[in-house]
């Protein structure tokens, strides 16, 4: 495995000039209008969330779940263009902790997300690693943990994945730390990012996925500063998180009990992240997230308005 060199620490880089700044592009992405699925009727239809994402003040959006948006990539350009926005990523579902033999059916969904992605001019595909429950109904489908020999292989097995998306299609992948799944906590983040390879993985940091599991997002670019590659900006609730915990609530039902709230009203805050990671003086997508599903349809507009004039006000 290649030795990984930390990043630099922020206090290594408060010479950086504020103009920094205008390397985060801020987007939103579907999960915003409470969509998680390819089709659901409590979901808004696709178009109706790109006249939204756009009159909200956006450029930028991920694709979402895969056939929620337009897969031929001539209607998607088509439908985007009109509307002024731009695909930053796509997004998958793995469990490569499951070791090769899932290999085949893992690369036969990649390979269509990441080929949207690349025929939208995207850069980057987010990797989320598979639920240990269900995320509706909270079914416990495997243990919590990894095993050596499951974390060998996620890790193996993940750098693969980096390794041909990028030649195949030009695309980086950044893994996305979810909670539920077995990449959460900041020790199971660390010990993911000590095992793999900076040249071929990066992190996507979701400000919300990392609270939700007790982590400090300032805390981690500070540390691994390099492999942030993505940043997803969401805040929790800190009052029905504690209730979350306490309870044990799977991450579904905790989503509808509202425990990713509307900034600013939550944690972490979005300041203090946005400054630390302006100061790694790298470009960085920054896409707003606000897990809402499901919600009534009327919600997401005002919502996706506020947020984006309370992130003028943070500078981006």
């Amino acid at each position: 495995m290649t030795p990984l060199p930390r990043a630099r620490t922020l206090t290594a880089m408060t010479s950086l000039s504020p103009s920094s700044l205008s390397r985060i592009r801020i987007g939103s992405a579907p999960d915003s209008w409470g969509v998680w699925f390819p089709d659901d009727p409590r979901q808004v239809p696709w178009q109706r969330f790109l006249d939204e994402v756009a009159a909200s003040g956006y450029e930028w959006i991920e694709l979402g779940p895969y056939g929620y948006l337009p897969t031929d990539p001539a209607v998607l350009a088509g439908e985007t263009a009109r509307r002024g926005l731009k695909v930053s990523a796509g997004t998958v579902f793995t469990g490569l902790h499951r070791g090769a033999a899932v290999w085949d059916e893992t690369w036969g969904h990649v390979s269509s997300v990441a080929a949207l992605a690349q025929a939208m001019g995207a850069r980057h595909l987010v990797v989320i690693p598979s639920f240990w429950r269900d995320d509706r109904t909270g079914r416990v489908l495997e243990p919590p943990e990894l095993t050596p020999r499951q974390w060998r292989d996620l890790t193996s097995l993940t750098e693969r994945l980096g390794r041909e998306v990028r030649e195949r299609y030009g695309l980086t992948i950044v893994v996305h730390p979810h909670a539920d799944t077995h990449i959460d906590s900041e020790e199971n983040v660390a010990r993911f990012l000590d095992g793999t390879d900076s040249g071929l993985v990066s992190l996507c940091l979701d400000t919300g996925h990392y609270a939700y599991c007790g982590g400090d997002s300032v805390k981690l670019i500070e540390t691994y500063g390099e492999r942030i590659g993505y940043l997803h900006l969401k805040q929790v609730d800190p009052e029905i998180l504690a209730g979350v915990r306490a309870a044990g609530t799977p991450f579904g039902p905790a989503v509808a009990r509202g425990v990713m709230c509307e900034p600013p009203a939550g944690v972490p805050e979005l300041g203090p992240v946005l400054r630390a990671a302006q100061r790694l003086d790298v470009d960085l997508f920054a896409i707003v997230e606000q897990d809402m599903y499901p919600c009534d349809p009327d919600a997401p507009l005002p919502i996706a308005r506020r947020t984006r004039a309370f992130l003028r006000s943070c500078g981006v």
